[in-house]
């Protein structure tokens, strides 16, 4: 039995990573892939795969509204970086929850469980398996990073970062008085960083909680943030990310 899977992720190296695991397993067979969620609708609907593979947080439309817009109802194994996800992902029934970086065995082993339940026609997914193997793996968040100031490399420590901010597609790290051009996306920083901590204010930063002085009110109803560096630097907040925010802070 082949398994016609979609790929999602609005990364692209992430999509590469995750097809290039897919192609050593023979029973795979990627029939495409999608950077949001109603291009995945969209292919979901046309294409009718037996598997996606499905990031949580996506520009347009997240994966959870993802599965609530589509009528066909693949199997679907949640791929994310975050574990918070992890109840409301079996309550629609996911087979599987995958943590970044998602590693060439565990992988394996998802598509297996997939295999299985259709041998054997399983109306559940093994809820309690999944759940034990999540508490079984402790979440380590990167304490320091690489930077690049000239020719050096340096060491800085994430407390000291104000903010990540996108230039040109390259990615920089503020600190109170310098900033650094690092080699990472932000996605990436997501991935490594503790979420508590950094928070995405807009699609191109990356902003550290810890050194918010203040939020103040910008046009459009926008807000922005203002850091508690010497110079008193103002970050965007977008109206999306404002919402969450809210929620988050209570403000």
């Amino acid at each position: 039995m082949t398994l016609r899977t979609l790929v999602v992720d609005d990364e692209r190296l992430a999509r590469d990573r995750l097809r290039a695991f897919l192609r050593g397993i023979p029973e795979v067979e990627v029939i495409g892939e999608a950077a949001d969620g109603p291009e995945a609708v969209r292919l979901i609907e046309q294409e009718r795969p037996d598997l996606v593979f499905l990031d949580i947080q996506m520009p347009g439309m997240d994966g959870f509204g993802v599965l609530r817009s589509c009528a066909h109802r693949p199997e679907v194994i949640f791929a994310t970086a975050y574990d918070n996800y992890a109840i409301k992902a079996f309550e629609v029934q996911a087979a599987d929850y995958l943590l970044k970086p998602i590693s060439r065995d565990r992988l394996g082993e998802a598509v297996r469980r997939i295999r299985g339940r259709h041998e054997r026609q399983a109306a559940k997914p093994d809820l309690g398996a999944v759940l034990k193997a999540l508490e079984q793996r402790e979440r380590r968040y990167a304490g320091q990073l690489p930077v690049q100031k000239g020719r050096q490399i340096l060491v800085l420590p994430t407390d000291d970062v104000f903010w990540f901010e996108v230039e040109y597609r390259l990615v920089y790290a503020h600190t109170a008085s310098e900033r650094f051009m690092t080699n990472f996306t932000l996605k990436d920083l997501e991935e490594r960083l503790d979420p508590e901590v950094f928070f995405r204010a807009h699609k191109s930063r990356l902003v550290n909680l810890h050194h918010v002085k203040a939020i103040v009110p910008w046009f459009g109803g926008r807000f922005k943030l203002v850091m508690r560096n010497p110079a008193g630097a103002e970050v965007e907040l977008s109206r999306a990310q404002a919402r969450i925010l809210r929620r988050r802070m209570h403000w």
